[in-house]
């Protein structure tokens, strides 16, 4: 939150208090409040958001002087609305360059009768906000299994089940710094989203511990086969306009036509989100870093599934007895062994690709390769060695662990040999 500068009282004229208490009390809704708090504040420029961002109303002089308070601009103050200790939005204020602007006291209790007029009209929404987060996550984590009880509670959310749904997973992180709230703001825009393209899905963060950056869990109702292809492409249009600077794996399920179907749908998107974030680079510049993927175009990756569903444990002591010995090194050293293990098999066991598609020298590439098969016990120049790393990779995407993105070369490669550090 931006601090105000001091400014000369004007006056602690209460009576500008008068229209502001009058639209909370008669219920006019916010945005009737925020013209009042304008007028309250000599005609200030006013726009009020949500937590995660989103525009609740405004009153400006014009779409120019809208524009100027939505940006962060120098005479633009930012003040955070709170109830208690919980921040329930901001209110984005542009006093008049040609007045004295309001006294502090006047400030302060329009600040206040706002942050409560927010609470109270948002209260209603963030009820039914939880009533779908407890929904989706009791689908995501199986804890709703039964047809019946499915349809039942989506009816209480004014949402039909009963021809199916899909479920899309996104996945948003970081590659440069932003402003706190930014993982609430990725919920807020895939939503909207998702509803300019069917405008009954359901979104809410997917709450998983496990999940790095922020992660949305979207449920697209309807028996047509193309609204999930339709409410991805819609997140990610909006996801990559309004987040630069963040990049985004999509996963899309196949059609549950049977609502008992929809937990296994869950999974789908949470694999096919897996395997599109282990293809998006992350990148220094503001160029779009996105991949969207259906469960349908995970090939092999679909075979590992019903592993991951039957015995999850089974599939983690393969990854640990394959990748995993490679990951920890790469994480010890800052070196790239995993990724050179996956570049050496789409090249196939081509050491002179190997060393191309990493713009490496061919004996760093051997030396790797060798490193890989003193920490693994597998030798890629084996058919069977190299089909245990193969799954051992796709077990690690399944799984959703992320590999450490290192350096393209390690100091001391123009040798051939990486040296150990201790």
């Amino acid at each position: 939150m931006s601090s105000p500068a001091p400014r000369t009282p004007a006056g602690t004229d209460l009576e500008a208090l008068d229209a502001v208490t009058d639209a909370v009390a008669s219920g006019a809704g916010l945005p009737e409040v925020v013209r009042a708090a304008s007028r309250a504040l000599d005609d200030a420029s006013l726009a009020l958001t949500d937590r995660s961002g989103a525009v609740l109303a405004v009153a400006a002089r014009s779409t120019t002087d809208e524009r100027t308070l939505l940006a962060d601009a120098e005479d633009v103050e930012v003040h955070e609305l709170r109830v208690a200790d919980e921040e329930v939005g901001r209110l984005r204020i542009r006093f008049r360059a040609d007045g004295d602007g309001p006294s502090p006291m006047v400030l302060r209790l329009v600040l206040t009768l706002v942050a409560s007029e927010v609470q109270r009209v948002r209260a209603p929404a963030r009820a039914s906000e939880r009533a779908v987060t407890d929904f989706l996550h009791d689908l995501l984590n199986r804890r709703l299994a039964d047809g019946a009880e499915i349809v039942a509670r989506a009816d209480e959310l004014g949402v039909d089940l009963r021809d199916g749904a899909a479920i899309v997973v996104v996945r948003a992180q970081l590659h440069v710094a932003s402003e706190e709230g930014w993982r609430e703001r990725v919920v807020s825009v895939a939503e909207r989203g998702a509803r300019a393209a069917v405008p009954a899905a359901l979104t809410t963060s997917s709450g998983r511990p496990e999940a790095v950056g922020s992660e949305v869990v979207v449920l697209v109702p309807g028996a047509d086969p193309e609204a999930a292809e339709r409410a991805a492409d819609g997140m990610l249009k909006e996801l990559t306009a309004s987040l630069p600077g963040h990049r985004f794996a999509l996963g899309r399920s196949r059609l549950a036509t049977d609502p008992a179907d929809l937990p296994r749908a869950g999974n789908e998107a949470l694999l096919a989100a897996n395997v599109a974030e282990g293809d998006v680079t992350p990148r220094d510049d503001d160029a779009p870093n996105a991949r969207v993927m259906a469960f349908d175009d995970t090939g092999a990756y679909r075979l590992l599934l019903s592993a991951m569903s039957e015995d999850p444990a089974e599939l983690q002591r393969f990854y640990a007895e394959t990748i995993e010995p490679l990951v920890a090194y790469d994480e010890q050293y800052e070196t790239d062994l995993v990724v050179t293990v996956e570049a050496f098999l789409d090249a196939d066991g081509n050491v002179a690709g190997t060393a191309s598609r990493l713009f490496t020298h061919r004996h760093t590439i051997r030396y790797r390769l060798e490193r890989v098969r003193e920490l693994s016990g597998l030798d890629v120049g084996s058919t069977d060695g190299r089909e245990k790393l193969s799954l051992g990779l796709k077990a690690m995407r399944v799984l959703g662990i992320a590999a450490r993105g290192g350096p393209a070369t390690e100091q001391g490669a123009g040798g051939g040999r990486v040296p150990r550090r201790g």
